[in-house]
């Protein structure tokens, strides 16, 4: 396939995912996440975690989601930290969660942050600290919230 037509699929698997045609967003870019296209890959982690367009199947969600986080991109960071908060998938792991939600949060997604200040003022998964709740509210740009 040439890069032209591989960016055509990309587009055109989003564009599926945007509108929420999900079983042709997953024509799409089942190929290209298979081959490593990380934005694929983050969008079929979402398509096996919600069983939109097919069956669920969190082992699938959890292996797109982790290749996508690993390759650096911070919504799939922010994705994989979710599914270690929530136990989707994987075991409920605070530690693990933190490691990627910071890993997002370094890379200014603001929604990391928050999801990090939430579980620090919650005491979620961590020892509740609400300095650090506080601090990371802060750097989200939230100064009235505690």
């Amino acid at each position: 396939m040439s890069e032209f037509e591989l960016n055509m699929d990309l587009s055109s698997g989003i564009a599926a995912f945007e509108s929420k045609n999900f079983t042709r967003a997953a024509h799409f870019l089942m190929p290209l996440a298979e081959a490593g296209d990380v934005e694929a890959q983050y969008r079929m982690g979402i398509l096996y975690q919600n069983g939109l367009g097919m069956i669920a199947n969190e082992a699938k969600a959890v292996e797109m989601m982790r290749a996508a986080a690993e390759s650096g991109l911070a919504l799939a960071q922010h994705g994989l930290g979710f599914m270690y908060m929530q136990g989707e998938g994987v075991e409920k792991d605070g530690a693990e969660a933190m490691t990627w939600f910071l890993r997002a949060a370094e890379q200014g997604l603001v929604g990391s942050l928050t999801t990090m200040a939430m579980m620090y003022q919650e005491g979620t998964l961590v020892e509740q600290d609400l300095e650090k709740a506080k601090k990371l509210y802060k750097q989200a740009g939230f100064d009235e919230l505690m």
